[in-house]
């Protein structure tokens, strides 16, 4: 997990790239999701943070995004209220 404020642009722009990056999560809310979802666009720079696949966010405690990742979500909330 790499915090968004210890990251510069290039930074982020380059590991985007090179697939090193492909989720973003909201770290007070413990949420992840796809990069180019709306819902993480307007979140803080100081609150995002991000994994490099699903089961890193999953490892972190973070839940699949309800908009961007639907499908994810509803499994994650089926597994919780089973639990």
């Amino acid at each position: 997990m790499e915090k968004h404020i210890d990251l510069s642009d290039f930074s982020l722009r380059s590991k985007i790239r090179k697939e090193e990056i492909c989720f973003g999560g909201n770290r007070k809310l413990k949420i992840y999701g796809k990069l180019h979802c709306t819902s993480g666009k307007r979140m803080k720079r100081e609150n995002r943070v991000f994994f490099i696949s699903e089961t890193e966010a999953l490892e972190h405690n973070y839940r699949p995004c309800g908009h961007c990742m639907k499908q994810q979500y509803e499994l994650w909330k089926k597994k919780k209220y089973l639990n």
